[in-house]
């Protein structure tokens, strides 16, 4: 089997590619309550973002907290800033966040034996577990 760097994928948006390093640095990022709360919140803000000052307010975080938390998050290729004006405004990275989530299904379904194209399907889930009624304390 062939080892690959930066995998590639139909499902990844715009061509985006994502390394092991990458991914993680990502996942890490994503690790700490402070900042998923943030991606989420820029995530649900696309594609306008949010300025530091209404994420501040929005999340109850303190201004030196939360710039520390956007350059990580940055760092990871989970948000970008722009200026404008006198303003900056984050937006959450969606081309990476999709990236990332193709290089975590890239391999999906591939132990069965079936290759998905454009990602996993009903295929691709889990057989329904059978459930066996609990028998109460007094039925044997």
């Amino acid at each position: 089997m062939r080892s690959r760097n930066a995998l590639t994928s139909p499902s990844y948006p715009q061509g985006h590619t994502l390394d092991t390093a990458r991914a993680l640095a990502a996942l890490a990022a994503l690790a700490q309550p402070t900042r998923l709360a943030i991606v989420r919140l820029l995530v649900g803000h696309a594609p306008e973002g949010l300025t530091p000052g209404d994420i501040a307010k929005t999340l109850d975080v303190p201004p030196a907290t939360l710039s520390f938390h956007l350059k990580e998050l940055a760092t990871a290729g989970l948000a970008v800033d722009r200026r404008e004006s006198r303003n900056i405004r984050y937006r959450a990275d969606l081309a990476t966040m999709g990236a990332l989530v193709g290089y975590l299904t890239d391999h999906c379904c591939r132990a069965t034996g079936r290759v998905v194209d454009a990602g996993c399907g009903p295929a691709c889930e889990p057989p329904a577990r059978r459930t066996v009624p609990r028998r109460g304390k007094g039925s044997r």
